[in-house]
């Protein structure tokens, strides 16, 4: 059996050098957001030249594509150790938002305002589908409820033929329909409590937070 290959220190030192570049990057982003990335300004904080940071990312996109990648597996590695913890939908909401308060800036990189001009590789829209296979999942575990009527019936209806985005998973409409409500509703939550638009109207969001949840796992 073949020895597993080792690093070489030029590579080892490629590795940190990115690292810290991208450490650099978050911290503009917590400053000013990542439409205003500058990789050149980057470089003057690492004490190098802007053609030699080019060297360990080709351009702002490959960094912006760095850190939406890294930003996505973090929370698809939560959502899945959750799950293989034995997780339910309620416990799976609490690793959600867990996982947002944690660090806003990552948040708000993958599930805020798109950078402009910038399109994500088919890869990473393959990592964020893993976290949503979770949610589908532990939906589809719940039991079922009485059949819907009205725009929820319409709504689960045309989910029978608009169910690509659950990645093939056999879930029946339903839970498809909740699925989309866990993720839309929690979101909305944690989006407007990350963005201190709760600040000063005298609530706690951590109480708002689980009153959504409990009307989402009602019958």
């Amino acid at each position: 059996m073949p020895e597993a290959r080792t690093s070489t220190p030029r590579e080892r030192y490629r590795t940190q050098v990115r690292a810290e570049i991208k450490e650099h990057a978050w911290e503009q982003i917590a400053t000013a957001g990542a439409s205003a990335l500058s990789l050149n300004a980057i470089a003057k904080r690492m004490g190098m030249s802007g053609p030699a940071l080019y060297r360990y990312f080709d351009g702002r996109d490959e960094l912006i594509t760095e850190l939406i990648r890294d930003a996505y597996r973090s929370q698809a590695d939560a959502f899945r150790a959750a799950a293989e913890a034995g997780a339910d939908l309620a416990a799976l909401a609490h690793a959600l938002r867990a996982w947002a308060l944690d660090d806003p800036q990552r948040y708000f990189l993958i599930l805020g305002t798109p950078v402009p001009g910038y399109r994500a590789p088919d890869d990473i829209t393959e990592i964020a589908a893993e976290t949503m296979a979770v949610i589908v999942d532990a939906c589809a575990a719940l039991p079922p409820g009485p059949a819907p009527e009205g725009a929820a019936g319409a709504f689960d209806a045309h989910l029978e033929t608009h169910r690509q985005w659950a990645g093939g998973r056999p879930a029946p409409s339903a839970a498809l329909r909740r699925a989309l409500s866990f993720w839309s509703r929690l979101h909305g939550v944690l989006s407007l409590e990350l963005a201190g638009q709760f600040t000063g109207m005298g609530f706690d969001p951590a109480l708002l937070y689980a009153a959504e949840l409990e009307d989402l796992l009602g019958p």
